[in-house]
Parts: structure tokens; C-alpha cells; sequence
């Protein structure tokens, strides 16, 4: 990530510059980057964290293989996690919590939020297939009792059962529970919490660094006209509109 320091040393020096912006060549600016060394090791362990904590199992073995860079976790977490995910976004929410219960039964006993979201998910999935009375008996007996405790919790059950009362859930305000959407927010949230269980990182480094370089441009942005990336996909620099 050398254009991201090079962003900051640049925005650092123009601050104590004067208010007219300053113009940088793409000649100029190729060279700083240039200049910049940063160690394959790190850019590797940046890499492997991504797969990590993505869970790109097969991936991240072979990376390991071709760079020689060992991952800060035992690989064979990554299936057992990856397994818990791929439950909650197939709407297996049962099988789910098993397998959570299997990996460290702390996760959920100490995290009741994500308890109540994963039962949450467990009752959109019965609305989702027609199953009306199962599903007001277990919003009844396993949910209500936790919305008493907690107001927030009984403002999501409020909403979830909200979809029993409209045949048409296009036309439902809370339709969006229903969409894929909701079922990869709850496994995501999910992942999160098995990996914090393991003391590994929740997110990833690479998107936050890679937001860090968006603000960074936009701040320097301000202050002078130089060569940017526009799209992180491809990591061109674009010459500044004339």
C-alpha cells in the first residue's frame, strides 16, 4: 500500500503550503511510488490474512504452498467456520447453531444478540415456507421471551412477525427480511463471532486499507491535482481532468 503513505507524506506537505493547489505530474508521482519499497512478506501476509478470514481454505493452502507464508490459524477452522456460514446462507439455521455449539458452545452462550438473530433467521425461514403455526408458536415460546428483556430484540421480533400479516410480501415494508440479503447479514455476523472466538481479526485488512486510500485521495484531493485511482478493480492511476 505505498500510495496510500505517499498520499499522506504528500497531503502533510502541502498543508504547510499555501491554499492554491498544488499540481503533480504523473512523471513525478510514478517516481514517488517507485521510490517506495514495501517487503513481499508483508504484501503476502496482507494476502493470507484476506483468505483467512474470507474463508478461502483452498486458496489460502495453496498460497501458503507457493509464498511460504504460514497462516496465523489452523486451516482446518476455516472449513468447520465455513461450514456454520454456509448452513445459515442455505436458511439451515438449526444445523447452524449445532455446528457452533460444536466448535466452542461459549460463542453463543456469551453473545446472546447473535443467538436472537440466529433465531430470528430460524423464524423467517419457517415463514418462508409456509409454516404459519410453527412459526407463531416458536416466535411464542423461544423469541418473546427474550424481547421481554430486551427492547431491542422485541422491536426485531415486532417486524419479523410483521411478514404473517401479508400474503403479498412485495408489497410488504418488511419484505426485505426475506431476501437473500438478510441470510448473508446473520451469517456474516455469524463468521465474525466464531473468529473473534478464535482471537483472530473479524474483518479483513485489506478492504479497511484499502478504504483508508480512498479517504486518503479525497483529502488530498483538496489541497492539489494528482494522478488517482479511481478504480480499485483494475489500480490504474488516471490522469487528473484537465
Amino acid at each position: 500500500m505505498s500510495l496510500f503513505w505517499i498520499v499522506i507524506r504528500e497531503l502533510a506537505e502541502i498543508e504547510a503550503m499555501a491554499t492554491s493547489k498544488k499540481v503533480i505530474t504523473r512523471e513525478d508521482w510514478e517516481k514517488r511510488l517507485n521510490d517506495v519499497k514495501i517487503r513481499k512478506e508483508d504484501m503476502n501476509k496482507l494476502v493470507m490474512n484476506f483468505l483467512v478470514t474470507e474463508g478461502y481454505v483452498e486458496a489460502a493452502e495453496k498460497f501458503r504452498k507457493e509464498s511460504g507464508t504460514d497462516p496465523d490459524i489452523d486451516l482446518a477452522t476455516i472449513t468447520d467456520r465455513m461450514a456454520v456460514k454456509k448452513a445459515v446462507q442455505a436458511g439451515n439455521v438449526e444445523d447452524a447453531i449445532e455446528k457452533v455449539n460444536d466448535l466452542n458452545p461459549e460463542i453463543l452462550d456469551t453473545n446472546p444478540q447473535l443467538f436472537f438473530h440466529l433465531q430470528q433467521q430460524r423464524l423467517i425461514e419457517l415463514i418462508r415456507n409456509g409454516k404459519i403455526e410453527e412459526a407463531l408458536e416458536f416466535a411464542q415460546e423461544e423469541l418473546a421471551p427474550r424481547g421481554e428483556e430486551n427492547q431491542s430484540f422485541l422491536e426485531e421480533l415486532e417486524k419479523t412477525v410483521a411478514l404473517l400479516a401479508f400474503e403479498d410480501v412485495s408489497n410488504c415494508p418488511v419484505g426485505e427480511l426475506l431476501d437473500v440479503s438478510q441470510r448473508l447479514k446473520t451469517a456474516s455476523e455469524v463468521n465474525a463471532a466464531i473468529l473473534t472466538s478464535q482471537s483472530h481479526e473479524k474483518d479483513p485488512k485489506l478492504p479497511s486499507l484499502l478504504k483508508m486510500l480512498i479517504w486518503a485521495q479525497n483529502q488530498l484531493g483538496e489541497k492539489a491535482v494528482f494522478p488517482r485511482i479511481t478504480d480499485l478493480s483494475t489500480a490504474k492511476l488516471e490522469d487528473p481532468p484537465v
